[in-house]
C-alpha cells in the first residue's frame, strides 16, 4: 500500500512541478509520475542535508516540488542540446 501512496503523491508533484514551469509539456502518467518521485528524493535528500526540515515536516512536499521543477529544468536544457 505505501508504493501506491508514493505514486499517487509523485504523481501529484510531477503535475504541480509541470503546471508552474513555462512552455508545452507532452508527457503522460507515468513520465509525471518519474518526474514527481525524482523530484520528491531530490527535494527530501537536499532540503534534510541543508538542514531546513526534518522528515517529519510537511515542508518537504514543497521541497518536493521544487526538486521536480530542477530535474524538469534540467530534463528541457538536455532535450534542446539533443535537438540542436
Amino acid at each position: 500500500m505505501h508504493i501506491i501512496g508514493v505514486i499517487i503523491i509523485g504523481f501529484v508533484v510531477g503535475l504541480i512541478a509541470r503546471a508552474l514551469m513555462p512552455g508545452k509539456e507532452i508527457s503522460g502518467f507515468i513520465l509525471t509520475s518519474l518526474l514527481g518521485i525524482g523530484g520528491a528524493v531530490v527535494g527530501q535528500y537536499t532540503g534534510q542535508a541543508l538542514g531546513y526540515y526534518t522528515p517529519e515536516q510537511p515542508t518537504g512536499f514543497f521541497m518536493s516540488v521544487i526538486g521536480a521543477m530542477l530535474i524538469l529544468l534540467l530534463f528541457h536544457v538536455f532535450r534542446k542540446d539533443s535537438n540542436a
